[in-house]
């Protein structure tokens, strides 16, 4: 005998019984900016002049250019990131005393540039000079410590313990400011070596090793986290934890520093693997830094479809050019790497009721391809929404788009309808919103991009929804005893 409740149900699902529309979006071959991957401007932000020549500066507070109304960058591509990289001693002058400054100026420049902010920090730079060394608050109390050094790339020893617990504060003061900010990208997990690469991070001891990347870890649970390709201890300890991306400062490297070694043949296809980071893109980012410029990639003869093509293995999201000129004779070529870079969300088909009953269910399935390398990293909301002359709703699903991996994704969802909207025709559209503005952010690779951001579906009836004569309610419900 059926129960009262699921005698209802059977009697109100035939009324939505319809036949769908099918919707085949069609797809489109443009190069797409959207956020979090792409080529980003380096210590300069969209619209800014590149660097002259093969040179770049870096570690040192941006030096602003006054903004002349436009966001092109010539001779590079449209970008979506600016890569922030700072000295210790510009941001912490007085121990406890921090230039919270330079990163808000940083984040607002990129906000209004439509960029956000990728951003590291590094102890020290290579000069020897004391405008790229720890603060001078942190020279002062430790002296002279060149007897101590167990790396050619250390300024300091990371091994005293006020190291760890000075750079490692500074790091915990950042991630308490700034951890989820909607305008910053990521952050690099940097913790010894010249520029914050990490050389002789493999000398650490375990205890000084997981203090300084666990001020990250613990700093910032939101905002993703990047870490060099540095060494099998750091590299496993950290992934251990939670996922971290990885970068790498020297793609493109064909032989540079040795006629018999290369980065990208003998460095880093197996320090990948080795070092535990063979999965990290599945869950977090994977950005990559050029080895000197562009140009100089060309003017040695480097193989540049082999280098793209071994990035892309490796399901690269990002590219720092250093904003200098990408050679104008591989346009073509980065382009068609730009529509593998990170990732690219096609609609291959969308299916749905051509009418919907008032306070109802608007039930709906899809098919996408990812035919990016890499997955989105942050989430931004899958939305429908529907608009005539008078009313608008925009609903969103529950989507998790950060789990759709490159290849095929199915996701049938249904939202209801709000109890104020009326019945008439409306206008379906789709998008993928900006978690923070409720704006659509994330372009797709299909042809019918509207001006404000939505990409239309169809049309869709929403009707009264009508009692059934036949069905009375009072009668399923048992008397009390």
């Amino acid at each position: 005998m059926l129960t009262p409740r699921l005698f209802l149900c059977l009697v109100l699902a035939p009324l939505f019984a319809q036949d769908p529309v099918v919707v085949r979006p069609k797809e489109i071959d443009d190069v797409l900016t959207n956020p979090g991957m792409g080529f980003m401007t380096f210590q300069r932000f969209n619209g800014d002049a590149l660097n002259e020549g093969q040179t770049w500066t870096e570690g040192f507070p941006i030096g602003y250019q006054e903004f002349k109304g436009s966001l092109e960058n010539k001779d590079h591509p449209a970008s979506t990131i600016a890569y922030f990289r700072v000295y210790w001693r510009y941001i912490e002058p007085e121990r406890g005393k921090y230039n919270w400054d330079l990163f808000d100026n940083a984040l607002k420049t990129a906000h209004n540039r439509g960029q956000t902010l990728l951003i590291r920090i590094a102890p020290y730079g290579s000069s020897g000079e004391a405008k790229d060394d720890v603060p001078d608050w942190y020279r002062a109390e430790a002296g002279d410590e060149s007897a101590k050094l167990g790396d050619r790339k250390w300024r300091t020893d990371p091994e005293r313990p006020q190291y760890a617990e000075s750079f490692g504060g500074l790091i915990c003061a950042f991630g308490k400011r700034y951890d989820g900010h909607p305008d910053l990208e990521g952050v690099d997990l940097a913790i010894v070596g010249a520029w914050g690469e990490g050389a002789g991070a493999d000398k650490l001891s375990g205890a000084t090793r997981a203090a300084l990347v666990d001020a990250y870890l613990e700093a910032f649970p939101r905002t993703p986290l990047l870490m060099l390709l540095t060494d099998s201890k750091t590299n496993k300890y950290a992934v251990s934890k939670k996922p971290v991306g990885w970068r790498v400062d020297c793609l493109g490297d064909m032989g540079g520093f040795s006629p018999t070694w290369s980065h990208m043949c003998d460095y880093y296809p197996e320090a990948i693997v080795n070092f535990g980071m063979a999965d990290a893109w599945r869950q977090a980012p994977v950005s990559f830094e050029v080895c000197w410029v562009m140009q100089h990639w060309k003017d040695q003869h480097w193989d540049v479809d082999y280098i793209i093509e071994q990035s892309l293995k490796w399901h690269i999201s990002s590219f720092n050019a250093k904003s200098s000129p990408v050679p104008p004779e591989w346009k073509p070529k980065v382009d068609a790497w730009l529509k593998k870079m990170g990732y690219r969300f096609v609609l291959r088909k969308f299916t749905y009721p051509p009418t919907v009953a008032t306070r109802g269910k608007l039930d709906f399935a899809t098919w996408w391809e990812n035919k990016g390398v890499a997955p989105i990293y942050r989430q931004f909301p899958l939305a429908l929404r529907l608009r005539n002359g008078s009313h608008t709703a925009v609903l969103r699903t529950n989507a998790d788009v950060r789990t759709w991996l490159p290849g095929d994704i199915v996701y049938d969802d249904a939202v209801f309808l709000p109890a104020d909207l009326p019945a008439g025709e409306y206008d379906l559209g789709i998008a993928m919103l900006d978690a923070f503005t409720g704006l659509p952010r994330v372009k797709l690779a299909i042809a019918g991009l509207q001006p404000d951001g939505w990409y239309p579906l169809g049309k869709i009836r929403i009707v009264e929804q009508q009692p059934n004569p036949k069905l009375h309610v009072s009668s399923l419900i048992r008397p009390p005893v």
